[in-house]
């Protein structure tokens, strides 16, 4: 069977902060058909990996994580401003 796999890397100074508040999500992970990684390069890089059995469930599963880092970032964004 093959394996589809997408690989992200946002640059941005939140991102330990993002990395914290994906980790709750990363811990329940129970999708047989997808696997999904997070981790820090240094401390401005945070590097997102999704693998699936097919386009599918990569394609949801890259939805659901990359509106999370996408919503963590605006949080952390307009906490920032305030």
């Amino acid at each position: 069977m093959s394996q589809h796999e997408a690989v992200f890397r946002f640059k941005t100074e939140h991102a330990g902060r993002i990395y914290q508040s994906l980790l709750p999500e990363l811990e329940d992970e129970v999708n047989p058909r997808s696997a999904v990684t997070c981790r820090l390069e240094g401390t401005d890089t945070l590097v997102l990996a999704v693998s699936a059995q097919d386009t599918s469930s990569l394609r949801a599963a890259l939805n659901m994580y990359l509106r999370l880092v996408n919503v963590a970032d605006e949080v952390n964004g307009l906490a920032r401003k305030t």
